[in-house]
């Protein structure tokens, strides 16, 4: 099959989806319509037609560019045209997670799979709100049971769309923790009832740091933080 036959039919269905199609789905999906049954597509050919339509709207001419972003290939506008079409869709551009399921998605996403418990454990609060939201969003999943805990826990993981939605392809594009916080010290904080008090005037061997594999180092003297109730139980304005 010639590769000038495939790719017009490659860039239709990936225009036409409404999700990121993988190479293999590009490749079924473009035998089944062409209909040849001894002169088939291969996945070199998908691969050498995909590399044609990236370079065919990489041009300035276009607005927008064929990137391999949440697992498959997707149609995007580029970064240029984000505001004008913002215009258009605005309201969803103005979405927001709040701080305690950005919180938790974090731990999610670094931590995969996790249950509700080691969510908790690491946040210090109750979750159950931030899960449901992030749930809600499609922004996680159950991915399965933790069957080596009593009770066999529901553990969690990033979906898809939580991956389409931030441009990734896996897990492993996240950044280091060490990327995101740049070294930078960062101060624990003393939890109340009311709200959290940065505790600046600790020692210095009580505050936390990032080593060099990137984990958060605490000081000998650190107190453990006393368990609180989620600040998320307030109603949310986004439901």
């Amino acid at each position: 099959m010639e590769l000038s036959q495939i790719i017009p039919h490659i860039e239709v269905l990936i225009f036409a989806s409404d999700k990121p199609l993988t190479n293999a789905e590009l490749l079924d999906l473009v035998n089944n319509a062409l209909g040849f049954i001894e002169d088939r597509a291969v996945p070199e050919q998908v691969e050498a037609a995909l590399e044609a339509i990236r370079e065919k709207y990489a041009s300035e001419f276009y607005p927008f560019e064929v990137r391999e972003s949440g697992g498959g290939w997707q149609f995007l506008t580029k970064k240029e045209y984000h505001k004008t079409v913002a215009l258009l869709v605005g309201d969803k551009f103005l979405k927001r997670l709040s701080a305690a399921a950005l919180e938790t998605l974090a731990i999610i996403a670094y931590k995969q799979p996790i249950t509700k418990g080691e969510i908790e454990s690491i946040r210090g609060v109750n979750s159950d709100y931030s899960v449901q939201k992030l749930l809600e969003k499609e922004l996680i999943v159950i991915s399965g049971r933790n069957e080596e805990l009593p009770g066999k826990p529901l553990v969690y993981s990033t979906s898809r769309t939580f991956m389409d939605y931030f441009g990734l392809n896996s897990a492993a594009e996240l950044p280091t923790i060490k990327e995101v916080l740049l070294e930078q010290p960062v101060l624990p904080f003393v939890v109340t009832n009311d709200h959290p008090v940065e505790t600046d005037r600790l020692e210095e061997e009580d505050r936390l740091s990032v080593s060099a594999s990137g984990d958060l180092v605490a000081g000998a003297k650190g107190d453990e933080p006393e368990q609180t109730t989620e600040e998320e139980q307030q109603p949310d304005p986004e439901s």
